[in-house]
């Protein structure tokens, strides 16, 4: 396995651990909705780093969705419904986790989050050639 190889799947990984964390909070304290809502973020923001890996981008430390997005677009073309969904879960970084910037979400909102940072996974998998 190549080194570039190694960290994709490093970056998959951990991915996987949010996301996986956010779905298993939503079932069993849907109540911790900023916590659910930050892992859908940073599992979306590992995906889409895992794909810049794979294409060989360089990128800034950086938790902004959008700016990891357009450099992605330099290699793929991304429909501006990813845009939307990035620009939702934006919002969810790291600021959500401190208490002056208290998000409310609704159960439908969060199912929403965990659903987008879903497909930003099938989406990465499908790039990098990740069968399961």
């Amino acid at each position: 396995m190549s080194a570039d190889s190694q960290l994709i799947r490093e970056w998959i990984d951990k991915a996987d651990h949010d996301l996986g964390s956010a779905k298993l909070i939503f079932l069993h304290i849907p109540e911790y909705f900023d916590t659910i809502a930050f892992h859908c973020q940073q599992a979306t923001e590992k995906y889409l780093k895992a794909s810049l890996v794979y294409y060989g981008i360089d990128f800034q430390r950086t938790h902004n969705l959008v700016y990891l997005l357009d450099l992605l677009s330099q290699k793929i073309a991304l429909s501006e419904d990813i845009y939307d969904q990035a620009i939702l879960l934006n919002g969810f970084s790291v600021q959500i986790r401190y208490p002056n910037k208290n998000v409310y979400l609704t159960k439908e909102e969060l199912e929403l989050s965990i659903n987008i940072a879903q497909e930003f996974r099938n989406l990465a998998l499908q790039m990098i050639g990740i069968k399961e």
